[in-house]
């Protein structure tokens, strides 16, 4: 149902726009401000009347925040764990005070000898409330255009591939130095963003998600300490899950649409954490 080079399909209740998507119940063409995000894909506000209601065309990729309960739980989780990290000795201390920061950071040499946690832990972690402050705001934004868009599951599975592709990325650039922060799941998150606004025609959202990411690469290179493999193993990690997200709504939907997603999403994160642990070794 995909539109080609040789047949260019208009949306068919606003026939001066171009699409690429069309309806996945009844296969007709629809713009961006007809799309309505379901768990079977997107679908004509016509089809989407016969299912639970969700927010509809631009508001289906919008950045008016609607359900979000994993961004808040993320959040919050992140949150949490800071204060244990205060309770721990002190938040931003990689050596002495810092004991959970100590036990539980990203560290090659470490995970090389069993401590193979610190591969999902360090993403949790932060050295400081700017950075803990920083990290939050950027998901909170991301997670409030993301998430209500396509869905809990998926936002999640973007999440923490991103979140494994970045200790990845750190323990190839990097392995030998305590690494901390939710920023690689937080730099997939963006790419998501990017990538389904792609997807869906939604071309100024993705152009400003775009100069943002920009922005905040040349932050990476520029000032020391900032992790570049966590960076750019987020970034890449969840522009490759939200490919697949964007390869399935557009081509399949109903159960199996379902299980390629499920079962691409599981096998990129067994792969990212595979890889971060032969790394490591």
């Amino acid at each position: 149902m995909e539109a080609t080079q040789t047949e260019r399909q208009t949306c068919y209740r606003h026939p001066n726009r171009e699409t690429g998507v069309s309806c996945s119940n009844c296969g007709r063409p629809i713009c961006p401000d007809c799309m309505t995000s379901t768990s079977v894909g997107m679908r004509c506000p016509e089809c989407a009347r016969q299912t639970t209601k969700v927010r509809v065309g631009q508001g289906a990729f919008s950045t008016t925040a609607g359900k979000m309960p994993a961004t808040y739980a993320l959040i919050g989780i992140n949150v949490i764990v800071f204060l244990i990290e205060l309770a721990g000795g002190g938040a931003g201390q990689f050596s002495g005070g810092g004991s959970v920061i100590h036990d539980a950071g990203l560290r090659g040499p470490e995970v090389a000898a069993g401590d193979w946690w610190r591969i999902i832990t360090g993403g949790f972690l932060h050295a400081g409330f700017l950075h803990l402050l920083l990290n939050m705001y950027v998901l909170y934004i991301a997670g409030r255009i993301l998430e209500p868009g396509i869905g809990t599951p998926r936002f999640l599975g973007i999440y923490f591939v991103s979140l494994l592709a970045g200790s990845l990325g750190v323990l190839i650039l990097d392995p030998n130095t305590v690494t901390v922060g939710a920023s690689g799941a937080i730099f997939g998150l963006m790419a998501g963003v990017i990538v389904v606004a792609r997807g869906r025609g939604v071309d100024q959202l993705a152009q400003q998600f775009g100069l943002f990411i920009v922005l905040n690469l040349v932050l990476t290179f520029s000032i020391p300490g900032i992790s570049i493999g966590g960076h750019i193993g987020g970034l890449i990690g969840g522009a490759v899950a939200a490919l697949l997200v964007i390869f399935v709504e557009r081509r399949m939907s109903g159960r199996p649409a379902y299980t390629l997603e499920i079962v691409g999403i599981l096998l990129m994160m067994a792969a990212t954490f595979a890889g971060a642990l032969a790394v490591a070794g």
